[in-house]
């Protein structure tokens, strides 16, 4: 991953792109920073026994949307509304 990247402005670019009464808009406040799990996807929840019973990683939905400098980024929605992780095409 290139040195200029930044997290926080991918996360503004989310909150500025969702609707004003999404649940996830709300929750990216509180957001913590994560890491990366490969060259293209940067997690925020641990996906340890994903959509198992008592898992932190419960799948809801996507979400996708195109970014002016990072173009088609896909949001992994989990079931409390929070931001599971953020995958980057373009660096696939």
């Amino acid at each position: 991953m290139d040195k200029e990247f930044d997290i926080q402005e991918i996360i503004d670019f989310i909150t500025f792109n969702l609707p004003k009464e999404s649940r996830l808009k709300t929750n990216l406040n509180t957001i913590k920073f994560g890491k990366w799990e490969s060259k293209a996807y940067y997690k925020f929840v641990d996906s340890t026994d994903a959509n198992k019973p008592g898992s932190k990683w419960q799948f809801k939905e996507n979400i996708i949307l195109e970014h002016p400098k990072y173009k088609t980024i896909v949001l992994d929605i989990l079931e409390d509304d929070q931001l599971g992780g953020i995958e980057f095409l373009k660096f696939i």
